[in-house]
């Protein structure tokens, strides 16, 4: 996140086509700026200087920030409305029937595949991000996984039975979790650290975001119901295909920070890091090819993958001489976060498999005559982030140091989290279509309050708390955490059953809540273990 050439690349500067437009002066009259033409010019040639090495693009145009914030809220924003859209209808494709469009494979397994797929997009983060560390730079790593998203939803959306399914899953997961590593980061470049438009710039990103995972489903939700599922999932890359011309015309106004390359790989280790790639993808295919690796137990897979993956991380960062005892007594106090992050993402990523189900089969989707389609539902929570995520901000702003620490935050979360789970109750085993849409559109209002209280303060305390030399490392484990809860969602799912409800509600529901529970008995501890830290 982080030094730039005001947007511009080499002579664009000094081109006219390349320059900014002109400003209507502000300050004393025409006659007066003439007087002191000298002194003007002096002070607007430092103050350009300073401008120039602050670290910032001082452009203005795109509502107050830079214009090349633009580019980036456009390319993020259609691959959420690609990804959300395609993930809307992505179960019910596999579990229809073939004569209703789908693949007719079997309910569990299906909910696993979604887990899986979920669990291995926030696995893909940490390979983007070593990609764009050691090889091409954010920029680059960003623009080449927005080609590998679009041909995931073009195999999706042509290529026939499960192998269409295979190929685009994979695809769209490498593409989701390189370009979300990186476009965070290419928007950090904009700013210099004490840039006081950066947090601003930052929310209207994040704005780009919700509105992506708003249209995307209902898009894709629209065109299934009424034409067929390939025709959303060809909505869903030509949304991509949109936010790829746009970007493409754009990147080269990106600072050249976007592009440069932290820590790049000597080119001796090129070969071997090839060689540990070519060697891992034909583990894969072999394990694949002898049934060792099922669609039926991919979710598991991905859930031990992932867990080894953690346990490996926390070792070498606590075992590390390199730190301090503040700082390792810091990552200490981040595990007791990191599991009940974890708890917290098992529940909230069920809205695209239990959530899914229930709509299906058990919400009243009809309204006036005309029956909603399924993956509209997943639109009410990016509508309620949208409203919500400002009204946080509000609160933490005007609490100030008076605002409950990470810790009490991220157990506050996870027992809203299982209180959403309890408000199933009152509807459960009920017949087909027997939930008001009021309900779900409650139940999903709670999610989001969870979601606020534990998802942005979750980045941000885990850069906190990371030591300087695992500051990477330290994100990744948070990512981890995510694609821990994803794959377990998806593994979970199996266990729901719309005929008997009530046990599976209730089960998970009370285990958030003794999480959170216990989180919160165990603060005091926790911050001291945090070291200052809150």
């Amino acid at each position: 996140m982080d030094g730039r050439d005001q947007g511009f690349q080499g002579d664009e500067r000094d081109s006219p086509a390349g320059r900014l437009p002109e400003q209507d002066p502000v300050g004393p009259p025409d006659g007066a700026v003439a007087a002191a033409a000298p002194v003007s010019a002096a002070a607007a040639s430092a103050a350009t200087s300073l401008a120039a090495d602050d670290g910032s693009d001082h452009d203005t145009r795109f509502f107050g920030q830079p214009w090349s914030l633009a580019h980036i809220f456009g390319v993020e924003m259609w691959e959420r409305f690609s990804f959300y859209g395609m993930q809307g209808i992505l179960l019910i494709y596999m579990y229809y029937s073939v004569a209703e469009g789908g693949l007719g494979i079997d309910q569990a397994t299906a909910t696993g595949i979604v887990g899986a797929y979920g669990g291995t997009v926030y696995l893909s983060t940490i390979l983007g991000a070593w990609v764009a560390d050691r090889l091409l730079g954010s920029e680059r790593v960003l623009f080449f996984s927005a080609w590998v998203i679009m041909a995931g939803h073009i195999a999706l959306a042509l290529l026939p039975n499960v192998w269409g399914l295979g190929v685009g899953l994979v695809l769209v997961a490498v593409g989701s979790g390189g370009l979300k590593a990186n476009a965070t980061a290419v928007v950090g470049t904009l700013y210099s650290p004490k840039d006081a438009r950066r947090d601003a710039g930052f929310s209207l990103f994040y704005l780009g975001i919700n509105l992506g995972a708003f249209l995307g489903p209902i898009v894709t939700g629209a065109l299934q119901s009424s034409l067929g599922f390939h025709w959303g999932f060809a909505a869903a890359a030509v949304g991509m295909a949109l936010g790829l011309i746009q970007y493409s015309f754009g990147r080269k106004q990106l600072p050249a920070a976007s592009r440069v390359v932290a820590n790049p790989l000597p080119a001796n280790r090129r070969g071997l890091m090839i060689g540990v790639a070519v060697a891992g993808l034909l583990v894969i295919v072999v394990l694949v090819l002898t049934g060792v690796i099922r669609a039926d137990n991919l979710a598991g897979v991905v859930i031990l993958v992932t867990l080894a993956a953690a346990i490996a991380y926390f070792a070498v960062i606590i075992g590390s001489r390199q730190i301090s005892a503040d700082a390792r007594s810091r990552v200490i106090g981040f595990i007791p976060l990191f599991i009940v992050n974890v708890g917290f993402w098992s529940l909230y990523q069920q809205q695209f498999t239990v959530l899914t189900i229930y709509s299906d089969e058990r919400l009243n989707r009809t309204i006036f005559g005309w029956e909603m389609p399924i993956p509209w539902v997943n639109s009410i929570n990016p509508i309620f982030v949208i409203i919500l995520s400002g009204v946080f901000a509000v609160i933490w702003t005007k609490l100030g140091d008076r605002a409950p620490s990470a810790p009490v935050k991220f157990s506050l979360g996870a027992m809203i989290m299982g209180l959403a789970f309890l408000l199933f109750l009152p509807w459960a085993n009920g017949a087909p279509n027997s939930t008001p849409l009021l309900a779900i559109v409650l139940i999903l209002f709670v999610f989001t309050v969870a979601e606020l209280f534990i998802s942005p303060p979750g980045l941000s305390v885990t850069t906190k708390l990371a030591p300087e030399r695992f500051h990477t490392q330290m994100v990744a484990l948070y990512f981890l955490s995510i694609a821990l809860g994803t794959a377990i969602a998806g593994w979970l799912a199996q266990f729901y059953d719309p005929k008997n409800e009530i046990p599976y509600f209730t089960i998970l529901g009370g285990i958030a809540i003794v999480l959170g529970l216990a989180l919160l008995a165990a603060v005091k501890p926790v911050l001291a273990l945090m070291r200052g830290v809150r």
